[in-house]
């Protein structure tokens, strides 16, 4: 089954925000989800531990480079998706995590600092396409943008990503608040309408965008998935 590997080498970029957004909204319509938290903060552990979880959905933190492997081929017979949530410097684990993958979501803010470890990581995959002789698809997601404004910074990177032929999701993962919500109180984006949280359906309608896109993205690279109902929302 489709495993998806969320990868930056600069921290901060969002990327257990990315992780834990796709693995919410595909379990709460059923999908069967095993998120492998293999970054050493286990915030996605700490998440799962505030309860509130689809019951389709596992996290699992207990993994090292030595199980990561067996971890992923494990969780990708049990689920219909396997989504990794890694760690941001390069390591063996990380090597092999990617190497497994059938997509790579690069998690970068809109400042150059974070495009230039983007492209770092760009390297290291394509280092093991050519370890494992096959194509490794992946993408760019921009996180943490304001909706309202395109910075020129952005626009800049946006345009420079297309000149060197990088794939960038056309979704953009907006700075919310429920999105930090989550960390605080636990469950999914939809359980969290009584807890006063502002712009939430706009919060909600970002993420479900952002699942369909990742749907998309790995049935055009050929990746098939037992998750038809999941699939719909694209």
């Amino acid at each position: 089954m489709p495993v998806i590997a969320i990868s930056s080498p600069k921290g901060g970029a969002g990327k257990t925000t990315a992780a834990t957004l796709l693995a919410s909204e595909l379990a709460a319509r059923g999908t069967t989800v095993t998120v492998i938290d293999a970054d050493p903060n286990k915030n996605v552990v700490d998440w799962a531990k505030l309860g509130g979880l689809p019951e389709t959905l596992e996290v699992t933190g207990d993994v090292d480079e030595e199980s990561i492997t067996d971890r992923i081929e494990a969780a990708a017979q049990a689920s219909a998706f396997v989504i990794i949530d890694l760690e941001g410097t390069a390591s063996l684990m990380v090597s092999y995590a990617i190497a497994m993958a059938d997509l790579v979501i690069i998690p970068v803010q809109g400042s150059q600092l974070d495009a230039k470890q983007a492209a770092r990581q760009i390297k290291l995959i394509r280092s093991q396409e050519r370890v494992t002789r096959r194509k490794i698809p992946f993408a760019v997601l921009v996180t943490r943008t304001n909706p309202a404004i395109m910075p020129k910074t952005l626009r800049h990177i946006e345009a420079s990503f297309a000149e060197h032929g990088v794939p960038v999701f056309g979704v953009r993962l907006f700075d919310r608040e429920a999105y930090r919500a989550l960390f605080s109180f636990g469950g999914t984006l939809e359980g969290l309408g009584d807890k006063g949280v502002s712009n939430l359906a706009a919060a909600i309608t970002n993420a479900r965008a952002y699942v369909a896109e990742v749907l998309r993205t790995l049935r055009a690279s050929g990746t098939a998935t037992k998750a038809d109902a999941a699939s719909e929302v694209a």
